[in-house]
């Protein structure tokens, strides 16, 4: 048999394989053309039964995209000025010409945040704390979307084992009726962030303010 035949069929073969974990490139082709230096956070659109996630994630979101080498204007100082300008639900925020809102603040890019859950599932001996958020990041000057990730994140409280099962089982139970009564998003949502914007080949690439600016090509 000429070996030379099963070349085409096996460098097919090749071309087609994704080594496992590998996550696929995503295209920056957009977000690098508009080389936005800042970022507009709108109010967040909030899903969830918690009235006060909205508030709460809002306030994580500033500091990682700052970290990344974008100006981000004062989330709340945005959210003062557009209740006074009649955009007062997120909702109509997001409905929103991206192009209008890059005007009007003389942003360079818009962040849309939107909380899918945020919620405690409580069980006698087990509470599990959800959240999962999207992210999306629009141009203010075409109003074209540059960047999308999505983050979801479970934390299930576990309690050292005493060697006693009566005494692990009330331990659990302890535990978990703790984290019913008062669970705390906060981490859950700073790590979300964290790997939404920072994640190699997936994140925001390195913005104007930051060192690493243009130089980061080959992880973005």
């Amino acid at each position: 048999m000429n070996r030379l035949a099963l070349l085409p069929p096996l460098l097919a073969l090749l071309a087609g394989c994704v080594p496992p974990g590998a996550a696929p490139g995503r295209d920056y082709a957009k977000l690098r053309g508009e080389d936005p230096a800042s970022i507009l956070v709108v109010p967040v659109v909030n899903r969830s039964v918690d009235v006060a996630a909205s508030g709460l994630f809002l306030s994580t979101l500033t500091v990682p995209l700052a970290d990344r080498g974008y100006y981000v204007f004062p989330v709340y100082l945005v959210k003062g000025l557009m209740e006074e300008d009649g955009l007062g639900d997120a909702g109509l925020v997001h409905q929103a010409d991206p192009r209008r809102l890059g005007q009007l603040f003389g942003a360079d890019a818009i962040l849309y945040a939107t909380i899918n859950r945020w919620d405690a599932k409580y069980a006698v001996l087990s509470t599990s704390v959800e959240v999962d958020f999207d992210y999306v990041l629009k141009s203010g000057r075409t109003g074209e979307e540059l960047w999308k990730a999505h983050q979801a994140y479970t934390y299930v409280p576990s309690s050292q084992s005493t060697g006693n099962a009566v005494a692990d089982l009330i331990g659990m139970a302890v535990a978990a009726s703790i984290v019913k009564a008062a669970p705390d998003f906060m981490p859950l949502a700073r790590s979300a962030n964290h790997k939404a914007f920072h994640l190699q080949h997936q994140g925001l690439p390195a913005g104007p303010h930051s060192p690493q600016h243009g130089l980061d090509k080959g992880e973005f």
